[in-house]
């Protein structure tokens, strides 16, 4: 009895440790968000060929575990994919998720109207390589004709 009780703790403890490790490395709404901000900062600073060129680049910089910055433009236009580099330089407005949403195209109104909230959709996740529920934070770019933006699977 004593071994199958140490047998058990042995295989319980590691597996309950390591889903509260990876509850712990979920991004949140806030981190999304100052990740979405700070983007908006750099591209002000550095310019937008400079920045987006910034946020394409595979050296992580730009990127905080399920974390990435997308661009697109008012054209529909994808201009920055912090992990599907496939898409960039693609028409977006047309794209559906998994449950025919048009998310880019909900996400490029929500810009031009109101310049940043949420929008949820289902898309696949680089972290558990699954399609997951996300929820991604739209920011209006000052002074270009285009939105970033920076999400969270739930």
């Amino acid at each position: 009895m004593h071994l199958i009780r140490r047998l058990v703790l042995l295989i319980l403890v590691p597996a309950f440790l390591a889903g509260a490790v990876f509850a712990q490395a979920k991004a949140t709404p806030d981190e999304a968000k100052a990740l979405a901000e700070k983007a908006v900062a750099h591209i002000k600073a550095a310019g937008p060929e400079k920045a987006f060129a910034d946020f394409n680049a595979r050296d992580g910089k730009w990127t905080d575990r399920e974390l990435y910055i997308i661009v697109i433009g008012f054209d529909g236009m994808m201009l920055v994919h912090g992990t599907l580099k496939a898409i960039v330089g693609k028409q977006q407005l047309e794209m559906k998720d998994m449950n025919g949403k048009f998310m880019s195209k909900e996400m490029l109104d929500l810009a031009k109207s109101k310049g940043s909230g949420w929008v949820d959709y289902m898309w696949s996740n680089p972290v558990t390589k699954k399609i997951d529920p996300k929820s991604t934070y739209v920011l209006r770019i000052p002074g270009f004709d285009g939105f970033l933006g920076v999400g969270i699977y739930k």
